[in-house]
């Protein structure tokens, strides 16, 4: 039997101890009845707190959980670390917060042995998605920084800022060894790489639940993602993402 897991679940994590625990019970409870091979692979990066200890003791009685410790901070230097580590023939990374209920996993995954996918992204905005508790003036705010990232890097996607998202093992491996941003603007980055190698990305709409402590700042995150947006059209017109031939 193949020792090779089918799916890995990538969890970027900085000063999570409260949220972690509960998000690791709800995932292994979820993969307990699922029929394939899975790991989780907890990155942890710079955090102050205990995460670093919860993530470590959970893995320790536990043989599919692995632990990442990065020196330096930035969600999206997280997911790289981790994608680079798994081994998973699908490579899953998800917010440890659970704001997507981790059962709606199975809807990004082939539904046969003879279906494939590229990249399956959750989406807050195209049809049958649903947000729960969150205030106005977060879902306006939002919409005016997706305007500015569809207006500025991807007109095609409605959501690219969702934390939950699915790629294949090849086309994981191709696009984030082109990641530079290694902060918040880096789901901008590896979809727009995305699209310029071709790849088909498929939004689904998935039931959103808002939680109060959301590490983004609306004002100091959008300006830094501004710039960084504006560092990946600079990139891509010095041709940082072309295929090597």
């Amino acid at each position: 039997m193949s020792k090779i897991p089918y799916l890995s679940i990538i969890i970027p994590a900085y000063n999570e101890e409260k949220r972690l625990p509960s998000a690791l019970n709800h995932i292994q409870d979820f993969l307990k009845h699922e029929p394939y091979l899975a790991e989780i692979i907890i990155v942890e990066n710079g955090s102050t707190d205990r995460t670093k200890e919860i993530a470590e003791q959970f893995a320790a009685t536990h043989d599919q959980v692995k632990v990442i410790s990065l020196a330096q901070g930035g969600k999206g230097r997280a997911v790289k670390a981790g994608m680079f580590a798994a081994q998973g023939h699908y490579r899953f990374f998800c917010d440890s917060d659970l704001s997507m209920p981790i059962t709606e996993l199975p809807r990004f995954l082939p539904k046969t042995t003879t279906e494939d996918v590229d990249i399956v992204i959750a989406s807050r905005e195209v049809k049958d998605a649903v947000r729960f508790n969150e205030p106005d003036y977060r879902h306006i705010g939002g919409r005016l920084v997706n305007y500015l990232i569809r207006f500025l890097a991807i007109p095609k996607i409605q959501d690219t800022q969702c934390g939950f998202k699915l790629f294949r093992e090849d086309i994981a491996i191709d696009i984030f060894s082109k990641q530079t941003i290694m902060g918040w603007g880096f789901d901008i980055e590896i979809l727009f790489i995305a699209l310029k190698r071709g790849y088909i990305i498929k939004e689904i709409g998935i039931p959103w639940y808002f939680q109060e402590e959301s590490k983004v700042d609306p004002i100091k995150d959008t300006i830094k993602m501004f710039f960084e947006i504006l560092q990946i059209r600079l990139n891509n017109l010095q041709g940082n993402y072309e295929k090597e031939i």
